[in-house]
């Protein structure tokens, strides 16, 4: 299977993307929000890769970083939304507020993305909450005390590294705070609670 190509970047439009490997170049389409994440032409770069093949088509979809094919492969799960309106939908919202906005069923922010009316955001949000942090945070292990791998989960989603960090230990006081009352979660489970409020937190 097709994971990623490293390459030079030969060419950039509005949402395509071009990737000389020596001799082969390939062709992305790409969010337009996340264009300038691949870096310059003539800079090398890695792309992740999706590939569409169908009987009248055949194209790669690209990717910066694995957690934002993770969330377009989420959306292609809904019912009604394809490759094309999954790459819509990304260059509408950044993934990382795609996810806190469904975690918050928050349908005014999702409304406000080109193409989502008010029943599509709904199905979304029935669809796919708590699926896309599930999604970026399982492609990390846990780090049992410093919480290292949340934060660089919420780096590669975009997030300053020092907020990232703050915003997780922020989340970790408010657990220990309420663990008196409901009980604190451990292990995996404290993990992508962590995760998730630090996720919301930093994009409210």
């Amino acid at each position: 299977m097709l994971n990623s190509v490293s390459g030079e970047i030969s060419e950039k439009r509005f949402d395509i993307l071009r990737v000389d490997t020596g001799g082969i170049e390939w062709e992305f389409l790409v969010c337009a929000r996340s264009m300038d994440a691949f870096g310059r032409v003539g800079e090398r770069t890695r792309v992740f890769a999706w590939l569409l093949h169908t009987e009248k088509d055949m194209r790669l979809f690209g990717f910066p970083n694995e957690a934002e094919r993770a969330a377009f492969l989420q959306l292609l799960k809904v019912d009604g939304i394809g490759p094309k309106a999954a790459l819509k939908i990304l260059t509408g919202i950044p993934h990382a507020e795609l996810a806190a906005a469904l975690e918050a069923e928050d349908l005014a922010r999702l409304e406000r993305v080109p193409g989502l009316g008010h029943k599509t955001s709904q199905k979304l949000v029935l669809a796919l909450k708590g699926k896309l942090v599930s999604a970026t945070d399982g492609a990390a292990a846990p780090k049992a005390h410093e919480h290292g791998d949340i934060v660089r989960a919420l780096v590669e989603m975009g997030f300053e590294r020092k907020a990232a960090a703050a915003a997780v230990k922020d989340a970790a006081a408010e657990l220990k705070g309420s663990s008196a009352d409901s009980g604190e979660p451990v292990g995996q489970a404290l993990e992508q609670e962590l995760f998730r409020r630090a996720l919301v937190a930093l994009s409210a």
